[in-house]
């Protein structure tokens, strides 16, 4: 492939500025400079920099960002800043979406991509993949709660009730809670059929794949095979994982 090609694949800039770049002697392929924008390379693998940041060519994008309380999932918030704005240009022009929102106030792992299928895979129900929560009540809760939760429970305009896959007790009034489906609001309106209230939410896991605890609130990082292996997992979520 040309290397300005790879340089536009990668969200580096438009095919103009790509060969502006190159020309510029801005470029450098695995340590040697390249100056000519229509040089052949074979992308699989390939490490480049531009301008001293350094790259390495994927032909998807996949990362998780710890999402901090505040931020809207929206290319185009309303009243709070966007999760778009903690990533990098690069990845918006390669046009990455969030696989899926979490609300404003709830915070914890959401992956961004721009590969269709997987996008579809890890927000249709019917993957099955698990999603788990760490959920703060407002009250103090009961064993009955539990087992309401796993039970399942009605909600508002769901023809059949929604049942937790998991759901056990981390203190007095933290819970961790597995869910499949993820419909609108689905952990709090849950909590709140069977009594309680949701008084913060964390996403710690999907699937097996648990937020890294040395990524920080407002942190992005690239997925590796073993974690998107992970994601795509539907065993039992360990939280020593």
């Amino acid at each position: 492939m040309e290397l300005f090609r790879i340089l536009q694949s990668q969200g580096i800039g438009t095919r103009r500025d790509c060969h502006e770049l190159i020309r510029r002697r801005q470029v450098w392929v695995d340590a040697e400079l390249v100056t000519d924008p229509e040089r052949d390379f074979s992308p699989d693998g390939l490490r480049f920099s531009v301008a001293d940041s350094a790259f390495e060519y994927r032909a998807h994008a996949y990362l998780v960002l710890h999402k901090p309380a505040g931020y809207e999932c929206s290319r185009q918030p309303r009243d709070h800043p966007g999760v778009f704005s903690l990533l990098p240009d690069y990845l918006l022009r390669r046009g990455v979406q969030s696989v899926g929102r979490l609300d404003q106030d709830t915070t914890g792992l959401l992956l961004f991509s721009d590969d269709g299928r997987f996008i579809h895979d890890h927000t249709s129900p019917k993957k099955q993949i698990g999603k788990t929560y760490q959920v703060t009540c407002k009250h103090d809760y009961s064993a009955a709660l539990i087992e309401q939760l796993l039970a399942g429970v009605q909600l508002h305009d769901e023809p059949l009730p929604l049942r937790a896959r998991l759901c056990s007790a981390l203190s007095e009034r933290r819970l961790t809670l597995t869910i499949q489906e993820g419909k609108y609001h689905q952990v709090k309106r849950m909590i709140a059929a069977a009594g309680n209230r949701v008084e913060a939410l964390h996403r710690s896991a999907i699937g097996a794949y648990a937020l890294p605890d040395d990524l920080a609130p407002g942190a992005w990082k690239w997925l590796t095979e073993s974690d998107l292996l992970a994601l795509k997992s539907n065993s039992q979520f360990s939280s020593n994982h």
